[in-house]
């Protein structure tokens, strides 16, 4: 009998075990997943093909930095020369001036320029009148949308000699000169124009985040009294900082690749002196030159040192204040 009852006991047990639920494979998943959302994966396919052909694929030529490359023996037949066209790039005569040059024009458009999209973001979220401040946002949003073609011609036109800028400036005892073929005035002519022709783009996202601002905490700021000016402070600022940090770290990402196509026909062989900067000479050595090896190396290099900017401002932001990229 008592060995019955354990064996019924046992039987009980084993039926009550729950099922051990079956391993899908990865490969199962993917496919399932796939089934399941297929119109989003088809969406997603030209995204993919873009960064594939036209992000990824040329990376390949990345090797070319590393040897003495020609089109007759191509990527693969080209002799390896390691580190030749580095330090070539740090010995050369022009390396000071060029990386001087893209390091004050880099810092000049991040200090005068970032700012400029956050402060037009806050005024016009302080119009009262929504038809009047989508006129200015139109307004402003304009000048992104004109090639860089044309407005370089705009440029050239007003800094000449007779053009509207130094007839203005002329009012005021200034002697009217052609700006673009004085060396000093470079910097600030580019700046200006790249503020005026990029902060109403710039502003879309500090005013898309503005609108997600809880409108009750101004109602409560109202209420114990504080102004506009306390009010910006204590609540649009810092309901504002994550954007602007992530911003910032994108921004200062990008440093080192200067716009190349607005100074190549900004610029003349009367200001190389403030005007070359890294992706000017790149163009000139590549392309104009058909040095390709050395070109490739001064793209890496500053491919690299942007990539160090980008990691250290991203790990500076996660200490100080716990915003990241990653």
């Amino acid at each position: 009998m008592g060995k019955n009852i354990a064996i019924k006991k046992d039987c009980l047990s084993v039926t009550a075990m729950p099922a051990r639920k079956k391993k899908i494979k990865f490969s199962e998943r993917v496919k399932k997943d796939f089934i399941k959302n297929k119109e989003l994966y088809l969406m997603a396919l030209p995204v993919l093909a873009f960064y594939l052909i036209f992000r990824y694929g040329p990376m390949f030529g990345i090797s070319i930095a590393f040897k003495d490359y020609t089109p007759d023996k191509g990527f693969l037949g080209s002799n390896w020369v390691g580190l030749k066209h580095f330090k070539a790039f740090f010995n050369d005569y022009y390396f000071t001036r060029v990386l001087r040059n893209t390091v004050v024009i880099s810092v000049s458009t991040l200090i005068f320029s970032f700012p400029v999209p956050i402060i037009l973001a806050l005024l016009i979220n302080e119009l009262k009148s929504r038809k009047f401040s989508r006129v200015v946002q139109t307004v402003t949003y304009m000048p992104h949308f004109i090639s860089t073609v044309v407005i370089c011609s705009m440029i050239i036109q007003l800094t000449v000699k007779d053009g509207g800028i130094n007839q203005f400036l002329s009012f005021f005892g200034f002697e009217p000169v052609t700006m673009l073929n004085q060396p000093k005035y470079f910097v600030p002519i580019y700046v200006i124009s790249g503020i005026w022709q990029d902060m109403g783009w710039n502003s879309i996202v500090y005013l898309s985040a503005l609108t997600s601002i809880d409108p009750e905490l101004y109602t409560a700021a109202k209420i114990d009294g504080a102004g506009r000016f306390r009010q910006l402070i204590h609540i649009t600022l810092p309901g504002l900082a994550s954007t602007i940090i992530i911003m910032l770290i994108l921004r200062i990402g990008k440093m080192f690749n200067v716009g190349h196509e607005k100074i190549i026909l900004l610029y003349n062989e009367l200001t190389y002196e403030r005007a070359e900067v890294i992706s000017t000479y790149v163009y000139r050595k590549g392309l104009l030159q058909f040095n390709w090896s050395y070109s490739a190396a001064v793209g890496l290099f500053n491919s690299i040192v942007c990539f160090i900017l980008v990691y250290t401002t991203n790990k500076i932001s996660k200490k100080v204040s716990e915003t990241s990229l990653w």
